[in-house]
C-alpha cells in the first residue's frame, strides 16, 4: 500500500491508500477521485488520466515510453511533469506520491 495525494485543479486534496501493483489511475477511480476520467480504462488509448507529478517525485518514477509520450501529446496542457496515471504502477517506493490534475481532461 502507498498513500497517494491527488490534488484537484481547485487545490482540493484527496489522500488515499492504494494497493501495490494497482495503477494510480485505478486508485483514483476506485476512490471516486474527480479529475481522472480514464475513458479507455487504462489501455493507454486516450489521455484522460493525465496528471502532473510533483517535481520531487518525477525523477523517482519509471521513465515514459514512446507510446505514453505520443498519448501525452493529446492531453490538455501537458508539461514536463505530465504522466498518464494508468502507466504509474503503485509500489511501496511511491508512498507519499503527490499528483495534480489538470483543469480538464483532453
Amino acid at each position: 500500500m502507498a498513500k497517494i495525494t491527488y490534488i484537484e485543479h481547485t487545490n482540493k486534496k484527496h489522500i488515499v491508500e492504494v494497493p501495490s501493483n494497482m495503477s494510480v489511475m485505478e486508485g483514483a477511480i476506485q476512490n471516486n477521485i474527480p479529475g481522472i476520467d480514464a475513458d479507455c480504462g487504462g489501455s493507454m488509448a486516450c489521455a484522460t488520466c493525465h496528471v502532473y507529478v510533483d517535481k520531487k517525485w518525477f525523477e523517482k518514477l519509471k521513465k515514459k515510453d514512446e507510446g505514453e509520450e505520443d498519448m501525452l501529446d493529446m492531453a490538455y496542457q501537458p508539461n514536463k511533469f505530465s504522466r498518464l496515471s494508468c502507466q504509474l504502477i503503485v509500489s511501496n517506493e511511491l508512498d507519499g506520491l503527490i499528483l495534480r490534475m489538470p483543469s480538464k481532461q483532453g
